[in-house]
């Protein structure tokens, strides 16, 4: 049986996906933010009803949202991204999705991601097991690969692992794996619940881009941290979420910032 918390933060992703469906077919108004990523009012709107519809359940819990920032104070913090690739949104790629968490002294307990365009959510709660609807309802799985030279792997914008220093060992990495695409945003970690891909990397990014799967991928059976192999709370700024078999042999390409080439070979 769901939590309330866990009813309240799939009924704000549906409520939301009203508004952001109702735009997606329109040519739509862009501003650029003074971190000089867009924002649209589908992102504005969507966010302003997700957090109505949490503070009629629950009026004393604290928000960070991306658009509006960090507002009361509470041992409950919902984290929230309206729409999770804006800039996909944009161009009318479907790949774009609206996330939602709820965090409890610094732990994430809950984590919803759905993808409207897509018509699929999956969601999980701490000790229930993770889970996904798109029409039916299934449990989440992660694979069973266990070497980096058989995984398929998935990945966020390569070019921010450069600015970090990691393009040598993000070339080596990508190298090993038997196969790699850069799908990015929400929909990546989707692939690595189900089991579709093996592991996910990404880096250069916010807690609200990854915090319902900080729950979602360990309930699904993986793992997630940052590349140092750190849980992921609100200092998260990288992200490498996998099936746990190769998790500690991917963060292994990540141990230096010097190319790290051949080193499983």
């Amino acid at each position: 049986m769901q939590s309330e918390f866990l009813s309240t933060a799939i009924q704000a992703s549906k409520n939301a996906e009203k508004i952001i469906m109702q735009y997606y077919s329109e040519d739509i108004k862009v501003e650029i933010k003074k971190d000089m990523t867009p924002v649209t009012i589908a992102d504005k709107k969507a966010e302003k009803i997700i957090i109505k519809t949490i503070m009629s359940k629950f009026p004393d819990h604290e928000i960070l949202g991306e658009e509006t920032g960090r507002t009361g104070e509470s041992e409950y913090q919902w984290v929230i991204d309206p729409i999770d690739g804006t800039k996909n949104y944009m161009k009318k790629i479907p790949i774009f999705g609206t996330l939602i968490a709820l965090v409890k002294n610094g732990e994430v307990i809950v984590g919803v991601s759905n993808l409207p365009a897509l018509q699929e959510m999956i969601y999980a709660e701490k000790g229930k097991g993770a889970w996904k609807v798109q029409g039916t309802k299934k449990r989440l799985h992660v694979s069973n690969c266990s070497r980096v030279s058989d995984s398929w792997l998935n990945s966020g914008n390569i070019t921010r692992f450069d600015k970090l220093g990691f393009k040598n060992n993000v070339m080596n990495l990508i190298s090993d794996c038997s196969r790699q695409r850069g799908f990015g945003d929400s929909y990546m970690y989707h692939t690595v619940c189900e089991g579709k891909f093996d592991a996910a990397i990404e880096s250069q990014l916010s807690f609200w881009d990854i915090a319902p799967f900080a729950i979602i991928i360990p309930e699904a059976g993986g793992k997630i941290t940052d590349l140092k192999g750190r849980s992921i709370d609100i200092r998260a700024d990288t992200c490498v979420a996998s099936n746990g078999r190769i998790h500690d042999e991917i963060l292994k390409y990540f141990k230096s910032e010097q190319s790290i080439a051949n080193i499983f070979k």
